[in-house]
């Protein structure tokens, strides 16, 4: 049961959307998983369970991510290393090689084939095996040699979802992958030595790494870390437990000022630290919105873990300027300019606002025992999967 929050119900604006339009097109299927329309599908195999649909949807998902090449680590269908074109020197990308194995471990215990546990396992033995710069996870690495091809590193765009899997892979494996959580243990150590600063102004954030020079800016995207960090805390020691809760709900704040300091209290696609700017975009190219989740990902998180209402308070402010500045007829559409009070909408509803936004808005309302997090785990798009209270383990060496 959802619990009323004012005199309007607080979810009104989440069960009434009018239609989707699904954005992402990709220029090739071997993009891994990272693809949103592409990973209901487990979740709908776990209702199902219909062996034969199982079957063919686990084949369809070894194929797009696989070559048959053994020998190869990943993608494509081509049998040649895919990547974006803008991605350095054919590189694959951490945050979707490294973002498949929820998916691909769920596949197997649903359908008892250890192939998909076994393709994913041997990415996870590659990236212990190679060296990481100061302990960080750069966002290219060649298919071919298994080494970084660049020094870049971001917790937002190109990396984020890889960390978010470390976690989720241990409590999905009801904290028996005790590797994911070293993994983990380990990049988010480095991520707070190396890129976790605070500005002039008291505000937390983490900033990206080129190479050993900061670049002072946050992306949207890197504004699930705040939940990330508090979901990891949940289950630390207890000398650290409160050192992450306190960093993760200073990195949400600082996610929340990006909103607050917008005329329309939503936020840019990136906002900077430098020249006395803080929490604010500084370049025309990243003031706009398109409706993202990551924010209100952290606030659901965190108002799961401590019950603190500024949480639901700073939801239910972006719900109000979801309905002034992005509703329109047939839907919610992005914003060009969120410091503008009369912003022009970019005619796109993105697929995420649906499976993600929109779903942890409404979780932000509701008891905690509507998927409860002890017993899903939200995959990179928002899709819940159930973890694993039985003994089943994937005949993985």
């Amino acid at each position: 049961m959802c619990l009323p929050y004012t005199k309007q119900s607080a979810v009104k604006l989440l069960l009434h959307p009018t239609r989707t339009v699904p954005c992402e097109s990709p220029k090739n299927l071997c993009m891994s998983f990272t693809w949103p329309p592409l990973r209901p599908g487990v979740q709908c195999m776990h209702i199902a369970k219909a062996g034969s649909a199982l079957g063919r949807w686990g084949d369809l998902r070894l194929w797009l991510c696989f070559p048959s090449n053994e020998d190869s680590l990943f993608s494509p269908c081509s049998g040649m290393s895919w990547s974006w074109g803008w991605a350095s020197a054919g590189s694959s990308i951490l945050a979707e090689f490294g973002t498949l194995h929820l998916e691909f471990l769920h596949l197997s215990e649903l359908s008892g084939n250890p192939v998909f546990a076994e393709k994913v396992m041997n990415i996870r033995k590659v990236l212990n095996r190679v060296e990481k710069p100061q302990g960080l996870y750069p966002n290219f690495l060649s298919p071919v040699t298994g080494n970084w091809v660049q020094h870049h590193v971001s917790i937002g765009g190109l990396g984020d979802s890889f960390y978010e899997y470390l976690i989720k892979s241990w409590l999905m494996s009801d904290k028996k992958d005790s590797e994911a959580k070293k993994m983990y243990d380990d990049a988010l150590e480095a991520i707070e030595k190396h890129l976790v600063k605070k500005s002039a102004g008291g505000l937390t954030y983490i900033a990206e790494w080129r190479g050993g020079i900061l670049d002072h800016k946050m992306g949207h995207l890197a504004c699930f870390s705040g939940g990330m960090i508090a979901l990891g805390a949940e289950h630390a020691g207890q000398e650290r437990k409160q050192h992450y809760m306190d960093l993760a709900a200073e990195i949400t704040n600082t996610c929340h000022e990006s909103y607050a300091r917008s005329d329309t209290k939503l936020g840019p696609e990136a906002f900077r630290f430098d020249a006395g700017t803080e929490a604010m975009a500084t370049r025309l190219s990243e003031r706009y919105y398109i409706l993202r989740p990551e924010v209100v990902e952290s606030y659901m998180y965190m108002w799961r873990l401590t019950h603190d209402p500024k949480y639901r308070q700073w939801g239910w402010e972006v719900v109000k300027a979801l309905e002034k500045h992005c509703r329109v007829e047939a839907g919610f559409s992005g914003i060009r300019d969120v410091y503008t009070t009369t912003p022009t909408h970019d005619n796109m509803q993105q697929s995420f606002f649906l499976a993600e936004t929109l779903k942890y808005l409404y979780l932000l309302f509701c008891e905690d025992d509507v998927l409860s997090l002890d017993d899903w785990v939200f995959n990179t798009e928002a899709h819940p999967l159930p973890v694993n209270h039985t003994n089943f383990k994937a005949s993985v060496q």
